[in-house]
C-alpha cells in the first residue's frame, strides 16, 4: 500500500476542530485528495470545476452511500461510490467523463481508514476510466456518521442517437444476464452475521465500462438495461413489467445463483432474486441479436458469464412470470420492504 502522504503520527483521527479549515483541512485537500485524484481541475483551487465536453446529449446522476461496513469482501465504500455512480450512467448509455465527491467524515475516524478509502476512490476511478474533478469534505459529531459516508455525481456523454428505457420493450426480446446473482448483498451480510463458507462470498462489485460500450459500439440494438442494485434482479424486472405493460417471462433454471449464496440466503431467510448487487445488469435486446450480444458480453471479464434468461411476452399485462424448475410459475412483484438496508 502506499504511504499516507499526511504523516499519521500528526493526525491519527478525524477531529471536529479540523473540520472547516485548519492545518488539516488543508493538509487533506493539498496533500492527500489532489495527490490522489491527480487532475489539472483539482489544482484550480475553486469552488466549481469548469470543463468542456465534445457536442451531444449529456447524462447526469447522483447519488450517495453509507455501506456498513465500509470494508468488505470484494470492495469498500470507495469502490462502491465510484463503481456505482459508473454504471448508473451506462445503463443510459453514456461513456462516464466526471465525477464529484462529497465526503462526510465522523469525528474519531482513523487518518489510515480514510487514506485507504481515498486510495480506493482513486483506483477504481482509474480502472473505470473516469475523473474526480470537485468535491467536498465535512466532519460530524462522533457517533453521528458511522465513519464515512459519500456522496458521488457522475456527468457523461451518450454515445448512441437511440432512446432506451423499460417503454422501447418489444415482444419476443431476450433478456440477458451479465452473470451470478446476489454476492454484493451476501458479501456484506455474512460479514455482519459472522458468518463463513468453505468458499468465501466476494462482492460482485466492478463497473460495466468495457461490456457496454462495446454493445453500443458494435450496434446492438440496446431496448433497455439496468443494473441490478437495491431490490436485485427481481425488482428491475418488476419495474420494466411495470413501466413497459409488458409481462415479461424468466426461466428460474437460467438464473445463476452460486452455492455459497444460495446457502447463506437459505440461512437468513433470503430470496437470491432480491439481493442486491453491485457488477451485474439485465439487457434486453432484439431476438435476432442475442448470440451476437452474448459474444460481445462474454469477452470481458465483469460478465464473462452471461446467459439468457428469458424473453419478453406478447401479453399486456404488466407483470414477471418466473418459470420454477420444475416447471410451475410464480408470479415476481416488489417486496414490501427493504431485505437488506445499508448494503450500498
Amino acid at each position: 500500500m502506499i504511504e499516507c502522504p499526511i504523516p499519521i503520527s500528526d493526525y491519527p483521527t478525524i477531529t471536529l476542530a479540523h473540520g472547516g479549515g485548519g492545518s488539516l483541512m488543508h493538509q487533506l485537500i493539498d496533500r492527500l485528495f489532489a495527490t490522489a485524484f491527480h487532475h489539472p481541475l483539482l489544482r484550480t483551487s475553486e469552488d466549481s470545476a469548469v470543463f468542456e465536453v465534445e457536442p451531444g446529449r449529456m447524462a447526469m446522476t447522483t447519488d450517495s452511500y453509507v455501506v456498513r461496513p465500509l470494508f468488505f469482501p470484494g470492495g469498500d465504500i470507495g469502490s462502491l461510490a465510484v463503481n456505482g455512480t459508473v454504471n448508473d450512467l451506462l445503463m443510459v448509455g453514456a461513456r462516464p467523463l466526471y465525477l464529484s465527491l462529497g465526503l462526510i467524515l465522523e469525528e474519531g475516524l482513523p487518518m489510515e481508514t480514510l487514506w485507504q478509502v481515498v486510495q480506493s476512490l482513486a483506483a477504481t476511478a482509474r480502472r473505470a476510466g473516469v475523473a474526480i474533478i470537485t468535491g467536498d469534505t465535512k466532519v460530524v459529531d462522533r457517533g453521528k456518521g458511522d465513519g464515512v459516508y459519500i456522496n458521488t455525481a457522475g456527468v457523461g456523454r451518450l454515445v448512441h442517437q437511440r432512446i432506451m428505457g423499460p417503454q422501447q420493450l418489444v415482444a419476443g426480446d431476450r433478456i440477458l444476464l451479465t452473470g451470478d446473482i446476489g454476492r454484493h448483498g451476501m458479501a456484506i451480510m455474512a460479514v455482519r452475521e459472522g458468518l463463513s463458507f468453505e468458499t468465501a462470498i466476494e462482492s460482485d462489485c466492478a463497473p460495466l465500462v468495457g461490456p457496454v460500450m462495446e454493445l453500443l459500439e458494435a450496434g446492438i440494438e440496446m431496448h433497455s438495461m439496468r443494473d441490478l442494485t437495491r431490490g436485485g434482479l427481481a425488482t428491475a424486472l418488476v419495474e420494466h413489467a411495470k413501466t413497459s405493460g409488458r409481462t415479461l417471462e424468466i426461466e428460474e433454471a437460467s438464473v445463476p445463483v452460486t452455492p455459497p449464496v444460495r446457502g447463506a440466503c437459505e440461512m437468513l431467510g433470503l430470496d437470491p432474486l432480491y439481493v442486491a448487487n453491485e457488477g451485474r445488469m439485465i439487457a434486453f435486446v432484439p431476438a435476432d441479436q442475442e448470440a451476437e450480444a452474448l459474444r460481445i458480453l462474454r469477452r470481458h471479464e465483469v460478465s464473462a458469464e452471461s446467459c439468457c434468461i428469458g424473453r419478453v411476452t406478447d401479453e399486456m399485462r404488466s407483470r414477471v412470470r418466473l418459470i420454477s424448475q420444475i416447471g410451475s410459475p410464480r408470479l415476481l412483484d416488489f417486496l414490501s420492504g427493504e431485505q437488506l438496508p445499508r448494503i450500498c
